[in-house]
């Protein structure tokens, strides 16, 4: 096998072993060992929306972890040229293939129960957390259908952020939407209980400077930036993404003001 490569920020592991497919959404998730002895989900660039989720899943966890939330440990995961080739089932083998190379992973909650809104309530101060987060990155996943909320530990951890970042499906539309109040916030799970928005807004902008985003941008691999053709260079993709996240916060009272009207056509 071919050693993975090191790349700064994130740990890298080598996937050794394709456990199971979580079908999950259309994305194909698995559960996967690696060489550290540790399983992970595993988020392929070969499927769905290919490195645009990675990306979108890199920046919305970091982004997470850095305002306080839980969420798994993301790796860089790396797939050999020769792992999968015994897999049987067909599909999965040609997601492999499209796969070879770098990865993301996160680290597998095991025993995790998927969080139930019908079954208990979060405070008012986390669903508002919550809220503005999704609202600023503009993640569309966070539904009563699909809440990607885990409770382990008995606490609750935030999963899956690659529908963020709706912008750079339609990259040249980026400076129109970066002012964009996110009118799908109005889906949100915990919507209902998000009562303060005003007062988790001071708070969450705080810990999220200039700085900050840049070193955050700054994990995005080259090679994921510049597989879409977007740009012509890594570089100037992550300003385009530091930019945007920059310009969202000195401007967060827009997203808020959606979220609170939003809400106020719910209760």
């Amino acid at each position: 096998m071919k050693q993975n490569p090191v790349l700064p920020g994130l740990r890298n592991v080598l996937v050794t072993r394709y456990v199971m497919p979580l079908r999950e959404g259309g994305s194909l998730p698995a559960l996967a060992d690696a060489d550290d002895g540790f399983s992970y989900v595993l988020k392929f660039k070969g499927a769905g929306q290919r490195e645009k989720a990675l990306i979108a899943e890199l920046l919305g966890g970091e982004i997470a972890r850095i305002l306080g939330f839980k969420v798994p440990e993301l790796v860089f995961a790396y797939l050999d040229e020769a792992f999968g080739r015994s897999e049987g089932d067909e599909e999965i083998q040609d997601l492999l293939k499209a796969s070879q190379g770098l990865n993301l992973g996160l680290h597998f909650l095991s025993k995790a129960l998927t969080f139930d809104p019908g079954a208990g309530k979060i405070d008012e101060a986390l669903a508002s957390k919550i809220v503005w987060l999704d609202a600023l990155i503009t993640n569309v996943d966070r539904t009563f259908k699909n809440t990607n909320m885990l409770i382990w530990n008995r606490e609750l951890w935030l999963i899956d952020h690659g529908a963020s970042f709706l912008f750079h499906h339609n990259w040249d539309t980026w400076e129109k939407k970066v002012l964009s109040p996110f009118p799908m916030i109005k889906d949100h799970v915990l919507l209902p209980q998000a009562s303060l928005l005003d007062e988790v807004d001071t708070e969450l902008k705080s810990k999220l400077d200039e700085k900050v985003i840049r070193s955050i941008v700054e994990l995005v691999p080259d090679e994921w930036i510049l597989a879409s053709r977007d740009v012509e260079n890594a570089e100037e993709g992550r300003a385009i993404y530091a930019t945007y996240l920059i310009t969202r916060l000195k401007h967060s009272g827009i997203f808020v003001k959606g979220a609170k009207d939003a809400r106020e056509t719910l209760i």
